[in-house]
């Protein structure tokens, strides 16, 4: 028995051709596809019989047009300006308006732009200009704040130092990155000498609100300094996680940013009466344009307090308490949120985004059956400002996966082959990206900035480039794209190829476990093993369970695996965890998870 079988008659002039399909897994649009490739691959071997089968095309010129429709995102924005000189024509407007709260404090747009001005004259004092990085080792709080603003307003770009990093991954970012200045909080000035590099010749400024202040007093310079503003300028630049163990910091331009939060306000339209919370690690690219957003569009910033975004209870209280407009959610952490949190009295909540992981559909109900605010969907690498697709979850639409979307403004989605061919609606491929929201490359990288970073293909216009971002995807037929996975978390095990993400989607799809991760591990030498993390799906947590009653689930789970998979995929070792380590950032640290 064939789900799908084609057959080939020979007849007078040419040869006839059926598709006889299992209607339970296909429908006939994509059959339709299907025999519409088939056709263009044939016609283009009997055109070309010299050609590889690779080679040959499969997208019909209808479908190529289709493409490229859904990639025509120009929108015209005026000329590309640095972040700061937006927030300062706020601050021109609305100089009375609340622009931050932070710490029980708050400050107009007036007394915020002349703080950060303050320091940025002596940034600039001290050396700081265009593509200068300054690092920045601080926790949440209005220092970081005009800390990030005084070293754009100096034509210098910030790299954060998150204080929660071990010793020895904060002292390589330090060098690698060579900034000649770190600003800092008192409190935590002996926190950050310690693992610097000796001889690095690295200054660390404590920043002070009030010493701040003191110096307006005193008539020391609050005027916006005069930098050029470069758009091609780096803004900032983030470190992300090596193949190889060894951090990368990506560098994102002006350009690229005034892009990203011009198309965000035109999506989601903040004004004068919202409140954005900023509960994201700074060291996370989401935390730019919670930073930003509000800044250049005269709405409010809220900082959350350090360490207040691993806390369901205290996020639901500042919402309520702060009237909270716009939140952002990594999906692991929006599911204890909704769980933990008592969402009764979060009633200003207006929108929320999640981006980060994958959205798993049962989470996005949860959603809708508990809040009445709106559930945005982005994707996006540190590779480029911020998010560069995005999908609105309605409550009444179920889509399985959750699509990622399609591309935002002046951004364009590939969807390749190995030989980096676009491939047909509903066949999986590898996501690049271009437009004008690609980073610069990795600092110190050229190898690797080549790598990923490669000649596009695609466009008419010279220097263009795309980021190969190592995700396998698949377009839909209504022209948003679907995530399926990393391509580099398939795994060969005894000779057989594992996609790691199929087996956690039978996992969670057995309704038996909440969340769930799949690894590979090889504790004894040569005893490569399937194991899989999960969380039960029932009111008792895992540390309540007993034996028995926990080894009855694992037998059930394994049952039901082995109805949906092959046993080759079916892990061998199950273990439950009251919840899964997460990352500073909100995402499932793997590396944390038990023997």
């Amino acid at each position: 028995k064939f789900d799908l079988t084609l057959h080939a008659e020979q007849q007078t002039e040419g040869m006839g051709w059926t598709l006889e399909y299992n209607r339970d897994l296909f429908d006939p649009a994509t059959v339709e596809r299907f025999a519409g490739h088939l056709r263009t691959l044939l016609a283009g071997a009997a055109a070309e019989p010299g050609r590889g089968l690779a080679e040959l095309p499969l997208l019909s010129p209808a479908e190529q047009r289709q493409l490229a429709g859904w990639n025509d995102t120009r929108r015209s924005y005026g000329a590309a300006t640095a972040l700061h000189r937006m927030f300062e024509e706020q601050a021109e407007l609305l100089p009375e308006a609340i622009a931050l709260e932070a710490e029980d404090r708050s400050y107009d747009y007036r007394s915020l732009n002349r703080l950060a001005n303050v320091l940025a004259h002596r940034l600039m004092a001290a050396g700081v200009g265009t593509d200068v990085l300054v690092g920045v080792f601080m926790e949440r709080s209005a220092e970081m704040v005009i800390s990030l603003l005084a070293i754009l307003k100096a034509g210098g770009a910030y790299v954060p130092l998150d204080p929660d990093y071990p010793a020895e991954r904060l002292a390589f970012m330090v060098e690698d990155a060579g900034v000649p200045l770190v600003l800092t909080l008192e409190r935590l000035q002996d926190r950050l000498e310690a693992p610097l590099p000796a001889g690095a010749g690295t200054t660390v400024w404590p920043v002070a609100v009030e010493q701040l202040e003191q110096a307006m007093a005193a008539r020391e310079e609050t005027s916006n300094p005069r930098t050029e503003g470069d758009p091609r300028a780096l803004a900032y630049m983030i470190y992300t996680s090596g193949s190889t163990g060894r951090p990368k910091g990506a560098m994102n331009s002006h350009g690229a940013i005034f892009n990203r939060l011009l198309w965000m306000q035109e999506a989601y339209r903040l004004d004068h009466d919202d409140r954005v919370l900023q509960k994201t690690p700074f060291s996370f690219d989401v935390s730019v344009w919670e930073f930003f957003w509000p800044l250049i569009t005269a709405a409010r910033l809220v900082m959350a307090r350090p360490g207040g975004h691993q806390d369901p209870r205290y996020l639901a209280e500042i919402v309520q308490r702060r009237n909270i407009t716009t939140l952002h959610f990594v999906p692991s952490m929006l599911q204890v949120f909704l769980e933990r949190a008592d969402l009764a009295g979060c009633r200003s909540l207006r929108r929320v985004i999640c981006s980060g992981e994958a959205l798993p559909a049962d989470l996005v109900a949860r959603f809708h059956q508990r809040s009445v605010a709106q559930l945005h969907n982005l994707y996006g690498p540190t590779e480029a400002a911020i998010d560069v697709t995005y999908w609105h979850c309605r409550a009444k639409v179920d889509r399985r996966p959750v699509p990622i979307g399609g591309p935002i403004a002046n951004t364009q989605i590939h969807v390749v082959d190995r030989g980096l061919r676009p491939v047909p609606v509903g066949v999986p491929g590898e996501l690049l990206i271009g437009g004008v929201n690609l980073a610069r490359g990795y600092r110190g990288r050229p190898s690797l900035t080549a790598q990923r970073f490669i000649p596009d293909p695609f466009s008419e216009t010279p220097g263009q480039r795309l980021y190969r971002t190592g995700d396998e995807v698949r377009w839909a037929a209504d022209g948003v794209v679907d995530f399926l996975g990393r391509l580099d978390f398939q795994v060969k095990l005894r000779g057989l190829r594992i996609e790691l993400g199929e087996i956690e989607a039978a996992l969670v799809d057995t309704g038996m476990a909440r969340e769930c991760v799949v690894i590979v591990r090889e504790d004894d030498p040569g005893d490569q093993r399937l194991v899989a993390y999960w969380v039960p799906a029932t009111e008792e947590s895992a540390g309540e369970l007993d034996a028995e009653a926990e080894a009855q689930m694992v037998q059930d789970l394994r049952e039901e695996l082995r109805r949906r998979l092959p046993d080759y995929m079916v892990p061998g070792a199950f273990v439950a965890l009251a919840e899964l380590p997460l990352s500073p950032n909100g995402k499932v640290e793997r590396r944390a998870l038990p023997r």
